[in-house]
């Protein structure tokens, strides 16, 4: 079964405008129904930790697993960049407009990859050409709580500081840039200090990488979720007594079992002029007038196990939010194909490192869509 995001009441979306209003920043609005006033807040987002995977293994993480487990959504698709651009702006992807791994941007013949702001196989750097503060105009949460005088800092590995997507959803921190997880931990410390109030966002790469290379029920995985658990524990602790720890996620994720080669499957490909997306959520850009065939092609060749949807179907189940502007309708596929299950459609030609990884996010199931929602108060 799919889990439908709960964008303005439940996602990863409302978070952070949820914890601008604890912080008593005006026009705020407490989404989640936290219930929390604090006058310093660090957000640690674990990147690939789903809240499932994260309740199956208590053991691992003693920590986090002893705080109170409420869970929220992430928005469709279940990815990086989208995810983090719903977390950053605090609006649904059909209003941030960062619609997927890879999707197509009017007068352009490749897709764009968001997270290293390029066009997919074409190495040149986006950043003079779409402008990323342009690309997605909306306002951060970050910008407006810093107009509001909260000292606002990231923490993050270096390359992230003046990246397309951090400039695009992220922009309006401080950034102090982490070359290791004690850096990471000593950085908060210092940061969750500034001003009067102070809001933080650490961000942790290595359990996502992780996952996808070993498998999320791995052994190499329930290490690595032990040490995430001992550096939320170690932020925890050095947190001043005003302040508040908030572990979250961007997704989760679901081992492969079965791949569907694009590259290799002659019926996929007709008719067919751009893929977008990854392995378990598919934007397909189809030639004119092919949308129909392609779509009944897809269902014949994939079964049961996939769902593929028009545009508009797709939009009007709400997947990118209650509303979709329509220059971002322009970047979603003409067709949206989500697995159910543990397949994926994969590019072995195209995407030989991505086809081969062990495990892949994207689509709705709960395993990639829950993601935890974590409080300790210092």
């Amino acid at each position: 079964m799919f889990v439908a995001p709960r964008y303005g009441t439940g996602s990863l979306a409302d978070l952070l405008p949820s914890l601008l209003a604890c912080l008593g920043v005006p026009g705020e609005t407490d989404r989640l129904g936290l219930g929390l006033t604090a006058r310093r807040i660090c957000v640690l987002l674990v990147d690939g930790l789903g809240a499932d995977a994260l309740a199956a293994h208590p053991a691992a993480a003693p920590f986090l697993s002893g705080l109170a487990p409420a869970t929220m959504t992430a928005g469709f698709p279940s990815t990086t960049a989208t995810s983090l651009a719903s977390f950053g702006v605090g609006v649904p992807p059909g209003a941030h407009g960062i619609v997927g791994y890879l999707f197509r941007v009017p007068g352009h013949d490749k897709p764009l990859a968001p997270l290293a702001w390029r066009l997919h196989g074409d190495g040149t750097d986006q950043r003079a050409r779409l402008v990323p503060e342009q690309f997605q105009p909306t306002p951060t949460v970050f910008e407006r709580a810093a107009a509001d005088g909260v000292a606002v800092t990231q923490v993050a590995p270096r390359g992230q500081a003046d990246s397309g997507l951090t400039r695009a959803v992220l922009r309006g921190c401080v950034f102090r840039a982490k070359v290791s997880d004690g850096d990471l931990i000593a950085q908060v410390a210092t940061a969750i200090r500034d001003g009067d109030r102070a809001l933080v966002y650490a961000y942790h790469p290595d359990l996502d990488t992780t996952g996808h290379m070993r498998g999320p029920d791995s052994p190499a995985w329930r290490h690595e979720l032990t040490h995430v658990d001992r550096l939320a524990a170690d932020i925890a602790e050095n947190l001043p007594p005003d302040a508040i720890l908030v572990v979250t996620a961007d997704h989760g994720m679901v081992a492969l079992t079965d791949r569907v080669d694009f590259d290799t499957t002659v019926a996929l490909r007709d008719g067919v002029a751009q893929l977008g997306g990854e392995a378990r959520a598919r934007h397909v850009y189809t030639r004119d007038g092919a949308a129909a065939d392609v779509a009944d092609t897809w269902r014949a060749t994939l079964g049961a196990d996939f769902e593929v949807l028009t545009r508009d179907a797709a939009i009007a189940r709400g997947w990118f939010g209650p509303a979709v502007a329509t220059h971002v309708a322009d970047r979603i596929g003409d067709l949206v194909v989500v697995a159910h299950g543990s397949r994926g459609v994969v590019r072995t030609g195209v995407e030989p490192l991505q086809s081969a990884l062990a495990a892949h996010h994207g689509s709705l199931t709960a395993a990639e869509m829950n993601v935890p929602l974590r409080t300790f108060r210092a």
